[in-house]
């Protein structure tokens, strides 16, 4: 059944199985790490995989947790917002983190 909702005060009409319209809330985001888990801003994660880092000669080692984390929408796939001691801020892709 196509039905059709009309606005009483404006004449707009809609579907309402299209969803709400002009006003609604936009769909939060859910970021998920290597392994399934909901990550969320100030959540610890742990590094999976040696990330190398330019202008380090180390690198990110497995292992190395990331404390107070941050999401962001990132461009480019780099998901989550930090502050890797030794390192400085920087982002990392929530595909090489898992939640601690």
């Amino acid at each position: 059944m196509n039905a059709l909702v009309v606005c009483p005060e404006c004449g707009h009409e809609w579907v309402p199985a299209e969803g709400a319209g002009e006003g609604a809330a936009p769909a939060e985001r859910i970021v998920k790490d290597s392994v399934g888990n909901v990550l969320s801003d100030g959540d610890t994660v742990v590094v999976v995989k040696a990330l190398k880092v330019k202008g380090s000669p180390s690198g990110i080692k497995a292992g190395t947790k990331v404390r107070n984390i941050r999401l962001v929408d990132g461009t480019d796939g780099h998901d989550i917002d930090c502050r890797i001691e030794g390192f400085g801020a920087m982002q990392l892709k929530s595909s090489v983190v898992k939640k601690a």
